[in-house]
């Protein structure tokens, strides 16, 4: 069958896409940037898989697509945006169904959020509308309606690990009590590709999730025995929403604006309403100890597919971040240092492990201490660490970094900052005539860019120094 997938390059676009190539499928994909896409995972497919460009908020990219279309999935949430999502995700939605109603397709395949209280957060409010826009006379409309998705990289999962990995004792939000049902990321994606086609699911709504009702304190409490990691948990009730959004935002890797909105829906019970689906779809629901478990392997494993960083926007500017790829020479500060390669191999390797728990080889306490300031200041700081210990590819996160070109081939690797700062800023390694290149670029804006330059000169001439003997040393 031909799909049409959108949200290709996010969380759970990137999983499905790898299960609906694996299953013989023909996949359209539709994401934003071209250029984010990468296409080396999926090397073996290359006769299967094709790309549009198309931004559903601007109805002006919306290229017409091959009409012969069998279904559709419709991936697309802008929940970590600052701006109004509800507003941006009705359009988006409108646009999509426009789209779809032009070609021949059967099928929508919707992923939302349980929605079964009468009152509802903003986020899963916007959830709920969106499927009301997505429904049309033209296709049939399936929508697998679920909570906590628990899979390595998800983003319930990196928000959970990193409070318990990083706090002996939580003082925690009265939230804490909440229900929820939550699901593997596993049984997520057998459960899109099990519905497709089958006209039992068509104009019908299912909510998925694993067996277990949890509070989200017990969820924290199993995680932790499950990392084998004493921890005790004290609830409060005098930590307001705002308050419990800023305390979400500064001890785990999300940012402040989906902190919030998770805060506003964690205070709602999200339980699930029994159906049958599973069971004719012979899919086998997971605990939540199980889905643990088989996250952990494929960390320990290196095996991590996608992360919920790969969907984020960026927040410091408009326009594509792929616009930084050439990296300029005018108007511009640099710091450039060359330095002989004993051992090219293990030089690589080095530069393409930077940053995570790797850290950055050399004064790692001032990068942290860099990151504590851009967290202060409402950037992503460094929790974001990086999905592979091992690899990295153009549009991965590296800390507060965000890799734009990535080639052991060419030996070079580009990263470029998200952090908070009065300008922008590039990180440039790559091996030429047997010298290591390390230059640090950046372009002020205004006198404040130009007064935080001169403020770091004396930092960035120690450990830049130091940075570029470690990568260069054989040992």
């Amino acid at each position: 069958m031909k799909i049409f997938l959108t949200g290709a390059t996010g969380y759970i676009g990137k999983r499905l896409l790898i299960q609906l190539l694996s299953d013989g499928h023909e996949v359209i994909c539709s994401v934003r940037d071209k250029k984010r896409f990468d296409t080396s995972m999926y090397q073996n497919y290359q006769d299967k898989l094709s790309i549009v460009e198309h931004d559903y908020n601007d109805s002006k990219t919306l290229t017409p697509i091959e009409k012969d279309i069998d279904a559709a999935y419709y991936l697309i949430h802008s929940m970590s945006s600052n701006a109004d999502f509800s507003k941006a995700e009705k359009i988006s939605a409108r646009n999509f169904s426009e789209t779809i109603e032009k070609t021949s397709c059967q099928q929508v395949i919707y992923l939302t959020g349980i929605v079964n209280e009468d009152k509802l957060s903003k986020h899963l409010q916007s959830r709920k509308d969106v499927e009301e826009e997505l429904k049309s006379p033209s296709y049939s409309l399936t929508v697998l309606r679920a909570g906590i998705i628990i899979g390595s990289g998800s983003a319930s999962f990196e928000i959970i690990r990193d409070l318990v990995e990083k706090l002996p004792v939580m003082v925690a939000p009265k939230w804490l009590k909440t229900l929820c049902q939550p699901i593997a990321i596993r049984n997520v994606i057998e459960l899109l590709t099990g519905v497709m086609h089958k006209p039992f699911t068509y104009n019908k709504h299912f909510d998925i999730a694993g067996p277990d009702v949890l509070s989200y304190k017990e969820m924290l409490l199993m995680f932790a025995r499950e990392r084998k990691l004493k921890r005790m948990i004290i609830s409060v009730p005098f930590l307001s929403p705002k308050l419990s959004s800023y305390w979400l935002y500064f001890i785990t890797s999300t940012s402040y604006a989906l902190a919030k909105n998770l805060v506003d829906s964690m205070t709602i019970n999200v339980v699930a309403e029994d159906n049958d689906l599973a069971k004719k779809l012979n899919v086998k629901l997971l605990t939540y100890q199980e889905s643990l478990k088989l996250s952990f392997d494929k960390i320990e494993q290196n095996e991590v597919l996608s992360t919920w960083y790969d969907s984020f926007g960026n927040y410091r500017y408009t326009k594509n971040v792929w616009e930084f790829l050439e990296v300029p020479s005018k108007g511009v500060f640099k710091d450039r240092r060359t330095h002989e390669v004993k051992d090219e191999k293990k030089t690589l390797s080095k530069i393409f492990g930077i940053g995570g728990k790797n850290g950055w080889y050399y004064a790692n306490h001032l990068w942290s201490i860099r990151g504590i300031l851009d967290k202060l200041f409402g950037g992503v700081g460094l929790k974001r660490g990086r999905k592979n210990s091992a690899t990295v590819n153009a549009g991965d996160s590296v800390d507060f970094w965000r890799v734009l070109y990535a080639s052991k081939e060419d030996k070079r690797l580009l990263l470029f900052a998200e952090m908070k700062m009065p300008g922008e800023a590039w990180l440039d390694f790559k091996i030429e005539n047997g010298k290591l290149i390390q230059e640090a670029t950046f372009r002020p804006v205004g006198l404040m860019g130009r007064l935080y330059w001169y403020s770091v000169l004396p930092f960035h001439a120690y450990l830049f120094n130091g940075m570029i003997k470690k990568l260069t040393d054989d040992r």
